[in-house]
This record gives structure tokens, sequence and C-alpha cells, in this order.
């Protein structure tokens, strides 16, 4: 069977990407596919067939895609490369949690095993990236916190952030400005009616889109 040595880096990310989008074990449409990849929706399904030619997916016509078992371990492991490399540039490097992702996107195909080791060592083995993503342990076990979505408290309900999306550099920068950030207090202050934007309080008073919030995770 393939291991990520005989993987493209850009078959790598689709197995990354893929992973992340299922969630438990659901099939993830090509469509959902080729927009997260920034690619037309024939580029996402060659992509596809390629991977579910070496076995990494199950591919079927119209009802989307799932990782296979072996699939899913080399995403478990991309996903490790990724979250250690993202905590490692952060808490080291300083590097703003805008611009760790980029970063990591562009050096976790070259990472090697010892260097994940050290890397992880020296972080004293964490749990969760700064985005407060979970980062797979050394036998590829991934523990999800517990947390519930933005959009899921009541008006007057404070919490704290726990994690944000990662993919957007400039939404991150953006949601740093608000204070949405892991680790980071929030309060619901008012959710409109009709799916309208919810208004909530962070470092400061602040309307955010239902889209957004749904994509922020809370604790408490």
């Amino acid at each position: 069977m393939p291991g990520l040595g005989d993987l493209s880096d850009a078959l790598q990310d689709y197995l990354r990407e893929i992973y992340k989008l299922q969630g438990d074990g659901g099939r993830v449409k090509t469509t959902t596919l080729a927009r997260r990849m920034g690619v037309k929706p024939p580029s996402a399904t060659a992509m596809v067939k390629k991977l579910a030619a070496q076995g990494l997916v199950d591919h079927q016509p119209y009802r989307g895609v799932r990782l296979t078992p072996r699939g899913e371990l080399l995403a478990l492991e991309m996903l490790r490369h990724h979250r250690l490399l993202e905590l490692y540039l952060a808490r080291t490097l300083e590097l703003g949690l805008d611009a760790v992702h980029a970063e990591a996107d562009r050096l976790e195909h070259v990472l090697s095993e010892d260097l994940e080791e050290r890397i992880d060592k020296a972080l004293g083995s964490p749990t969760l990236d700064p985005h407060g993503d979970p980062i797979p342990d050394a036998t590829l076990r991934i523990l999800r916190p517990d947390t519930r979505r933005l959009t899921e408290l009541l008006p007057g309900d404070r919490a704290t952030v726990q994690g944000i999306p990662d993919g957007d550099g400039e939404l991150v920068s953006y949601l740093a400005e608000l204070g949405l950030v892991p680790g980071r207090p929030v309060e619901l202050v008012r959710a409109e009616p009709l799916g309208g934007p919810l208004t909530v309080r962070a470092a400061r008073r602040v309307a955010i889109s239902r889209e957004l919030a749904h994509e922020i995770r809370v604790s408490g």
C-alpha cells in the first residue's frame, strides 16, 4: 500500500482536506471538495480518481467520496505534520496566527519522521494547534475537545473560544482583531431573527455572520 512518500504534494493535500470535510465518516461531495481546494469540479474529480486507484478513497459517482481506513491513516499523518508545524512556528518562531497555516502547508510535505518526533518532544507532546484543532498523537489517535458552535449559545451566554477556521490568513487576522481566538472569552449579546447576524462581545462588541459564527468553536 502507498505511503505519504509515494503521493504527490497535491494528493496529500486532498487526503487531508477530505478528512477534515467528511467529519465522522460521512461522504464529501466533489463540488464541496473542489471549493475547498480552489479548483473546478472536474479537476477535483480527477484527483479523487487517482486516490481511488491507490485504494485511499471510496468514490461513488453522484454520492461523493470517503476515505478508506488506509487513506484515513495517511490523512491523520498529514494532519499531525501540519498541526505540529503550526504550533512550532507560532511558539518557537513567534509567527503570527494568520501566517502559520500557509507556512505549514509548504513545510509539511518535507517533514521527516525524525524531525516530527523532535518537534513533538520539544513542544511537550501537545494536543491542540494554535487554532484549537486537535493534533493526532504519535499513534495517530485523535481526541476531539468537547466544544460547541458559537451559534449554539443563547443571548447572555458566556464561553471561551476554543477553535477557529485556519485556512484564510486574512480571516484569522480579522478574528484576532476582534479577540475571537482560542483562549479568549466571548459573550453572545444578540441573535437576529431569520438567520440574521450575531452580535458578540469579545475584544469589542461586533456583529458577525451566522456562517462565520458556526465555524467558531467554544466551551463553557
